[in-house]
């Protein structure tokens, strides 16, 4: 997968370089936080009171593996 090979090996990324089309994984933004609601996709992190980001390694889990 393309999109894959442009994530980083590590660090954080914010929920537009998850989500298509900019990011390898194509649903809207209201199906990822209901996964991340019901444990299907990662928990986020909190960097700020309006900055939220995911591992690196996590999606790339979750990419190779399935939600």
């Amino acid at each position: 997968m393309s999109n894959q090979a442009a994530l980083p090996e590590t660090g954080f990324l914010r929920i537009s370089q998850i989500l298509a089309p900019a990011g390898p994984i194509p649903v809207s933004k209201s199906t990822w936080w209901a996964g991340v609601k019901d444990g299907r996709f990662p928990k986020p992190l909190k960097l700020g009171k309006r900055v939220t980001v995911w591992r690196v390694e996590d999606i790339r889990e979750l990419i190779e593996n399935g939600a």
